[in-house]
């Protein structure tokens, strides 16, 4: 009864109103600070105000420490069934919590649901010092991956997104931000998730419900992060995917969470009632294959690190479109999602999108033993 009080309150806090009948102006109150609308594939914006404002972002920040865990986790570093112990300094850690006791044991897997699902500054924490040693190192790491991303907009003084003199983004810059998180296939699974469980099999069960209400009542929403702190008051990254089309929309400085949801809302219908798409590539799919001379695979396949799109308004015309494909020159070792292209989008002979290609697989060096058994074999056959 009580969980079905709480979800009918829900339904009435953020239930989407109709955007028919707003123009473009209306979609973003004043009572927002800046907001953004964008595709994934092209990083093509339909919609922005005030999109280079620096601004605190509160939890949005730990969209970073996501991305900086997940890559860990792909480079094998550490593991989803890790056992990570919690020093005292995270358990200490106010605003949003799992409630982590000092030297309480919680895997990798729990603690990033954690993160993802409750905005636990606890678990982000507990994270940056299992992966860093210490927060502080951790941050230099989030710090190096936006300058990584190119961009300029953004220092972080914490990982959890609390406010902090010289702790800020932009609209634009978190929306590059969410775009790069989805490239990392797992994130979705966990932010997708409305509802779960911590420390199941014990006494202090606890029941974990996502902050970003939109996964649950914006029809195929599953993304990505929400925030609130007296500074940074409401934000939200949000996304959704229908059929090919993936749409992400920033919120920030909302002053209720009402106008969040609604807003991020607004943003999200008006982006898929006017925009239209032609699918040319698959990021699952290799668009080329390179022949490998003295590795541990004959060939490596080149996949794109977004679904290649073209994205136009209803309003435009689809024009003529090519592609070219420009590779780096390949040295070995090859890891796994390096960077080894690009993807040159152009219409009438301009260029309207690079997209970056990426390998399949790790292919390493073979020994030199190895590579003479090689050449023995093949002049055999």
């Amino acid at each position: 009864m009580k969980r079905l009080l709480f979800g009918l309150f829900l339904i009435i806090l953020i239930i989407p109103l109709s955007v028919k009948g707003l123009n473009e102006k209306e979609l973003v109150s004043s009572n927002t600070t800046s907001a953004i609308l964008l595709e994934e594939s092209t990083g093509k914006i339909l919609y922005s105000k005030e999109i280079h404002k620096k601004v605190p972002v509160a939890s949005l920040t730990k969209m970073v420490a996501q991305i900086i865990i997940l890559e860990n986790i792909e480079q094998k570093k550490i593991k989803w069934d890790d056992v990570v112990t919690v020093s005292k300094n995270a358990s200490d850690m106010g605003g949003s919590q799992i409630y982590l006791q000092y030297q309480e044991k919680m895997t990798v897997r729990d603690l990033f649901k954690g993160i993802s699902m409750a905005s636990a500054n606890d678990a982000t924490v507990a994270m940056a010092e299992y992966i860093a040693g210490s927060e502080e190192k951790f941050v230099k790491k989030m710090n190096n991956k936006v300058k990584k991303l190119g961009l300029k907009d953004t220092n972080f003084k914490n990982a959890t997104g609390l406010d902090e003199e010289n702790h800020y983004s932009t609209a634009y810059d978190i929306a590059m931000i969410a775009r790069e998180l989805l490239t990392h296939k797992d994130i979705l699974s966990f932010s997708g998730q409305y509802e779960d469980y911590l420390r199941k099999d014990t006494p202090n069960k606890f029941w974990l419900v996502n902050t970003n209400k939109l996964i649950r009542f914006y029809d195929k929403a599953d993304g990505l992060k929400t925030g609130h702190t007296d500074n940074a008051k409401y934000c939200i990254a949000a996304t959704a995917k229908r059929d090919d089309l993936r749409l992400i929309a920033i919120i920030l400085g909302a002053e209720k969470p009402k106008i969040r949801n609604q807003e991020a809302t607004n943003l999200l219908d008006y982006g898929f009632n006017n925009t239209k798409y032609q699918v040319l590539y698959k990021k699952n799919k290799p668009i080329k294959k390179v022949k490998i001379t003295n590795g541990s695979k004959k060939y490596l396949h080149v996949l794109p690190k977004y679904d290649v799109i073209i994205v136009y308004t209803k309003s435009e015309k689809k024009k003529g479109i090519n592609t070219t494909i420009k590779m780096k020159k390949i040295k070995l070792p090859i890891k796994k999602n390096q960077v080894v292209g690009t993807l040159i989008i152009k219409s009438n002979k301009k260029v309207i999108n690079k997209i970056p290609l990426k390998a399949k697989e790790n292919i390493h060096k073979l020994s030199f033993i190895k590579i003479i058994i090689n050449n023995l074999k093949s002049l055999v056959y």
